[in-house]
């Protein structure tokens, strides 16, 4: 086995629902617009990877803002705003970390395994979560991808294979932990070994292409479990 892989939100932390739809809606608020998204809403465009392609996808479906004819410069100030308040709610403790994540990263890291965390989300709010619910002994030995480190997101497989070529793995070897169909593809299209553990928003999503799919990690999910997963 090369190395361990986590996606972030949905993953490491249930962040959707109450995290991220909570924070762009403060954000809306803030700029002055007429916009909350529901928690159903917010479901809808978790099946387009990336925040700032989520605004995108939304206001091209239900319309632009008045008065914002530069949609370049409103989307980038409204996540700005959005990664601000939602470092705030992680540096706040209000969210916790899934089950069995501690357990599965300390096996990981106790076998001298390379860590990597591969997420569409901003790297600020990426970081914020590794950093303060991982803690400072472990951070350090994580390798975060994040944001628009790559020109497309998942479900292209783009992520996965700059962690492999940046850290000189073999994608057979690699097991990545992913919540969401869009993730699983992406993982599976980069030649990696992908276990789901279900997340509130993707309880009902196609996941026949995963190795092995958990309602979180501490259904039997474990260094061992990995292992077998690629044949070692």
């Amino acid at each position: 086995m090369d190395a361990l892989i986590f996606d972030c939100d949905g993953v490491l932390v249930d962040t959707e629902r109450d995290g991220h739809r909570v924070a762009f809606n403060a954000a809306f608020e803030e700029a002055g617009l007429d916009l909350s998204w529901s928690v159903e809403r917010y479901g809808e465009l978790l099946t387009t990877g990336g925040g700032k392609e989520r605004m995108v996808r939304h206001f091209s479906e239900t319309g632009w803002p008045n008065g914002h004819d530069d949609r370049d410069s409103l989307i980038a100030l409204l996540h700005k705003k959005k990664t601000e308040l939602f470092t705030n709610l992680i540096e706040a403790g209000a969210l916790p970390l899934r089950p069995g994540v501690m357990r599965l990263l300390d096996e990981a890291l106790a076998a001298g395994l390379p860590i990597a965390v591969c997420s569409t989300s901003n790297e600020k709010s990426v970081r914020a979560i590794v950093e303060k619910l991982l803690g400072p002994t472990r951070s350090p030995k994580i390798t975060i991808f994040a944001g628009d480190i790559v020109k497309v997101k998942k479900p292209d497989p783009a992520i996965y294979n700059l962690a492999a070529e940046t850290l000189s793995l073999d994608p057979k070897k690699c097991v990545v932990i992913e919540d969401s169909h869009i993730g699983l593809t992406a993982a599976k299209s980069a030649g990696m070994k992908c276990i789901v553990t279900k997340s509130p928003y993707t309880q009902e999503e196609d996941f026949s292409i995963a190795d092995r799919v958990v309602s979180h990690l501490d259904e039997g999910v474990d260094l061992s479990l990995c292992r077998k997963v690629i044949g070692a």
